[in-house]
């Protein structure tokens, strides 16, 4: 029976962290390491109470 390693000039079989390495080299990081709400492009997240928030979420015809 000829399995994928018999043929000739087959490569040698890759362990797992080298075929990782291999398609990182040519995909690059498909995932990142956090998500877009992990991460703040201000640094420090702003902290805010929830009436602060509720009054920022009044429509202008309503008034303050």
């Amino acid at each position: 029976m000829a399995t994928a390693g018999d043929a000739p000039g087959a490569l040698p079989p890759e362990t797992a962290w080298q075929r990782r390495k291999r398609l990182a080299e040519i995909f690059g990081d498909a995932l990142p390491e956090t998500t877009r709400d992990e991460r703040d492009a201000s640094g420090e997240r702003e902290r805010r109470d929830g009436d602060t928030w509720l009054r920022e979420q009044v429509p202008p015809h309503h008034g303050s």
